[in-house]
């Protein structure tokens, strides 16, 4: 049988006191609030599909705060609560073809990627000329640049020459909402023997800031209503 002293201390352990020391109060054991629960969040796909939600009012959680995180994030968050949290209402996470900067692709599978990951503009019908006429393996180096590439390449019917390497290039690859425009930027392009080529990009990241304001642009005009009657704010 357990000692009576011995439960009343165990039992005593548990209690926790707020004593002041100080003008300060304090608290003789850790304790842990109970935050307020909150919804997961949902998750579209599209700007569209965002805009449609909140048009909706389909959760009537106005004002919302409409925050355009990334080039590929865009997340709704409601005011402060009683924990001073925001619930996340919904996010949109824009799915895009793969492409990786930096790294060296066999001719064939570069062709696939420049006409399906990037929008047509001169500089991509370039490249896929060169690309895709050429007829060496190996790529030279010319000029004193240290830059500037040749590669042979067929130009004609049944003529074949050295033909430069376009560099740099502007291309404009899928990398944000497709209900935007695709930001146009810098990328230096390479090849190597196999041939293998490469695109690198050069423009400092300026795109990413340029694709933020247009997401936003496309938001605030699409949700113009309801920012007027200030149940929306958008940021970016």
């Amino acid at each position: 049988m357990f000692d009576r002293d011995a439960l009343e201390y165990l039992s005593e352990q548990g209690q926790s006191e707020i004593i002041e020391v100080n003008g300060q109060q304090y608290a003789t054991h850790q304790l842990y609030k109970v935050l307020e629960p909150t919804p997961a969040a949902l998750v579209v796909r599209n700007l569209s599909g965002l805009v449609d939600y909140l048009k909706s009012k389909f959760d009537k959680q106005a004002p919302l705060l409409v925050h355009v995180v990334s080039p590929t994030q865009v997340t709704v968050v409601s005011s402060y609560n009683n924990d001073y949290a925001r619930k996340e209402i919904i996010k949109a996470e824009a799915l895009l073809p793969e492409y990786r900067f930096g790294s060296y692709y066999e001719a064939e599978d570069f062709i696939i990627k420049l006409q399906s990951g990037f929008v047509a503009n001169e500089d991509r019908a370039k490249l896929l000329k060169v690309v895709g006429n050429v007829k060496e393996e190996n790529v030279r180096s010319i000029g004193d640049d240290g830059v500037s590439q040749s590669v042979t390449a067929k130009t004609g019917v049944a003529t074949v020459e050295d033909v430069k390497v376009p560099n740099p290039v502007q291309l404009a690859p899928y990398r944000t909402f497709v209900e935007v425009i695709q930001p146009e930027s810098a990328f230096v392009f390479r090849m190597k023997n196999g041939p293998l080529a490469a695109l690198f990009e050069a423009d400092g990241g300026a795109w990413r800031n340029e694709a933020i304001d247009a997401v936003a642009t496309y938001l605030t005009a699409e949700l113009s209503e309801l920012i007027e009657t200030g149940q929306i704010v958008v940021i970016a």
